[in-house]
């Protein structure tokens, strides 16, 4: 992991150097000088995209958006194009999906057409999208426009569905992208997935604060699928879903793709409400390797802190994995290893190779949970090679372990006040 870092701090001075050309500052190209309205109403994507175009033409520089409130449907920079949101400046996204045009992505781990981001930076390098101010998804504006559906909702026909025809738009897509900075912002209510990091490389998120209200589903703060030499340092995460989730492809699909997502650090941060703190999967088709999380909190009722998730389906080896130096608290869990993971119909075949977790460590984490959490392996293939290491957990209830190969817990303290610390089934 050590390699990994110095080549981010080659990718950081690649960025600042590209910024800072002939020692020069980059010519600004303000979205506001080119018709776009800061009153929170007008949609201003036309005139927005005229200044990144305008900015591309011209050999590059930033594109700024300065204060008040810019509503605009999906912007897409182009080569040698950054993007500055200043203090008090909100880059806000309609709630109108024909703003959000059709693109070739992955979508839940499955290559396809699917919705654009909101902010979409696609084949690019040198790319920084920065600054002290807001990008907002609306994601409370769009459940108001499209509620969530539940079996009692299906429409009659005199009452025709209002539901969603597509996908809602993430906020920020980085795609086939190299040497990526997004840092500094304060990104908010995202409709769905926040920051996604699809098949990059050299890329780093820092200084951000990432906010979903709890009401918003699937509103993951960080998303990285299958990409290699992802840093992410201090960073705030309180969302509706996984604050953090690395992936690799679903199922077949994933399968046939085949890419790994690998060489991740994680550090220096603090993760709130979530479904997860740093959670792997669930979509581990290609493959995850090589990851660390370190130095960062967990709290405020965060489901579980240190999480694995798949399903017989997905396939693919998670191995290498290192939690280290971390501090719980008032969370529902402490771990979560779960390889039949959320099994509800339509339940899709098991891989020809049933899904491989193997080599995790976990150093110096301690806190006070409800429950120390699962580690759930298939009888087929169990999960394999848990170090814990100087760790301490104080809980309401204690660790179960099914189908699981060489688990040593000789380096976790337990401290359970109701019921067996750790049970075991089909555990060597």
């Amino acid at each position: 992991m050590r390699r990994t870092i110095s080549i981010f701090a080659v990718a950081t001075l690649a960025i600042s150097l590209a910024a800072q050309a002939g020692g020069k500052a980059p010519t600004r190209f303000v979205i506001s000088d080119f018709g776009a309205v800061a009153d929170a109403a007008t949609v201003s994507t036309k005139a927005i995209q005229a200044a990144i175009d305008k900015c591309a033409a011209s050999g590059g520089g930033l594109v700024v958006v300065p204060r008040g409130t810019f509503l605009s449907g999906a912007i897409f920079l182009k080569q040698g194009v950054n993007l500055a949101v200043e203090k008090d400046g909100v880059l806000k996204g309609t709630t109108n999906i024909d703003d959000y045009p059709v693109i070739n992505t992955r979508w839940e781990g499955t290559e396809e057409p699917w919705t654009s981001a909101f902010v979409n930076a696609e084949g690019m390098t040198d790319v920084e999208i920065s600054g002290e101010g807001t990008i907002d998804g609306s994601g409370e504006e769009w459940i108001q426009k499209y509620p969530p559906r539940r079996p009692s909702d299906s429409p009659s026909p005199a009452q025709p569905s209002t539901q969603l025809k597509r996908g809602k738009p993430r906020l920020i897509g980085i795609q086939n992208s190299r040497r990526v900075r997004v840092a500094g912002l304060n990104l908010h209510n995202q409709a769905i997935w926040c920051l996604f990091v699809l098949y990059s490389e050299d890329v780093l998120a820092e200084n951000l604060k990432i906010t979903a209200e709890h009401n918003i589903p699937s509103s993951d703060g960080i998303d990285i699928d299958s990409s290699r030499r992802v840093r992410i340092n201090n960073v705030y995460i309180d969302v509706n879903d996984d604050c953090i989730s690395i992936k690799s492809g679903k199922d077949a699909d994933g399968l046939r793709v085949n890419r790994p997502a690998e060489d991740i650090v994680i550090e220096n941060s603090h993760f709130a409400y979530g479904h997860g703190g740093v959670a792997m999967g669930s979509e581990t088709s290609g493959g995850i390797r090589n990851v660390e999380v370190r130095n960062c909190i967990v709290d405020s009722g965060n489901w579980a802190p240190i999480r694995f998730k798949t399903q017989p389906s997905r396939g693919g080896v998670v191995e290498n994995i290192t939690y280290r130096d971390m501090t719980l608290h008032a969370t529902r869990q402490a771990f979560e290893f779960n390889l039949e993971w959320r099994m509800v119909p339509p339940i899709a075949p098991p891989a020809k190779v049933l899904p491989v977790v193997r080599n995790v460590k976990i150093i110096n984490v301690s806190g006070d949970v409800d429950s120390v959490g699962i580690v759930h392996g298939l009888a087929d293939s169990p999960i394999r090679d848990i170090h814990f290491e100087n760790c301490r957990i104080t809980a309401q209830k204690g660790f179960r372990l099914d189908h699981a190969r060489n688990v040593d817990l000789a380096g976790l303290t337990l401290d359970v006040k109701n019921g067996e610390p750790v049970t075991k089934t089909d555990v060597q």
